[in-house]
């Protein structure tokens, strides 16, 4: 399909956007990859445009990469991409699809709705109810609306005496305002990552932690690994996607002692890990699915 012009949403020179790139070249001949940083939408001409290749006259776009850290102006990013939609363009994993993961509380709510298991939790601006919930929890992650591997992430433990247990909450209630708020679940060193495309179970990995770390993310130095995952668990990770209809995504799994848990479904999903875990190239399998689609 050399006729066919696919471009790729992404950070240049991150591994997972440039394989991607490179993967969409081999197969069509047309190799573009770009930083949402450098599009701009005109909306008197009705124009994305990212230099001098207006969006809207591609094929289709994927978007691996909406920006390097996930944040309110991730939206607004995906937003901009509702015009290319609009004109036509086949957008992977669509525009409205992504924006409902890339808030923690959207994806929350939607995965609870779905009636998925999920650790406890409790959202809440009240500083109170925050400390209640730490007290009841004994020990709490408390995580930003807009993160990826685990950053800006922090336990604050109920041991703590009231005023510096108070002022702890405080000081990531400053920069979050509203706060969402886990259970610390006790893991057995790893949790799992179960990919799909188009709906459809394509690998499964581990993460395991490494050292003293209490999370397993390759940013906090886990590891992938190779993991077999039971049926089950793959059942209920396809419910967990199901609600989504992403076209690529991987959805994280815990198992515990009372049985799996999930903690999100990923906008973009990792290449990263399908690789390094399961020995799948994501960027091949991906690529054939969007040329798949295209031809339909």
């Amino acid at each position: 399909m050399h006729d066919v012009k696919i471009a790729v949403i992404g950070i240049p020179g991150k591994w997972s956007s440039e394989v991607l790139a490179d993967a969409l070249a081999e197969r069509t001949g047309f190799r573009l990859l770009i930083d949402m940083a450098d599009v701009s939408l005109d909306l008197r001409r009705n124009t994305l445009m990212a230099g001098d290749v207006d969006l809207g006259e591609l094929d289709a776009i994927v978007v691996k990469k909406i920006s390097a850290q996930y944040s309110p102006n991730t939206i607004d990013r995906l937003e901009l991409l509702r015009i290319a939609e609009h004109r036509g363009v086949r957008v992977f994993s669509g525009a409205e699809q992504m924006l409902r993961l890339v808030n923690r509380l959207s994806c929350t709510v939607t995965l609870r709705k779905a009636n998925i298991p999920m650790p406890d939790t409790v959202i809440t601006e009240s500083l109170s109810d925050a400390t209640a919930a730490v007290r009841e929890f004994g020990s709490a992650v408390f995580k930003p609306l807009f993160s990826t591997k685990a950053r800006g992430m922090c336990i604050i433990d109920s041991a703590l005496p009231d005023p510096a247990l108070r002022a702890a909450i405080a000081d990531f209630m400053a920069s979050n305002p509203m706060m969402y708020i886990q259970r610390k679940i006790a893991l057995p060193g790893r949790d799992l990552g179960l990919a799909f495309l188009g709906g459809e179970f394509l690998a499964c990995y581990a993460r395991v932690n490494q050292g003293d770390a209490w999370n397993t993310t390759i940013h906090s130095g886990g590891r992938y690994e190779a993991y077999t995952p039971p049926q089950a668990l793959i059942d209920l990770a396809r419910r967990a996607q199901a609600p989504f209809n992403m076209d690529f995504t991987t959805v994280d799994i815990a198992e515990t002692d009372t049985g799996p848990i999930v903690f999100e479904v990923s906008a973009f999903g990792g290449f990263r890990g399908v690789k390094e875990g399961a020995g799948i190239d994501a960027a091949a399998a991906y690529s054939d699915y969007i040329l798949k689609e295209i031809r339909r």
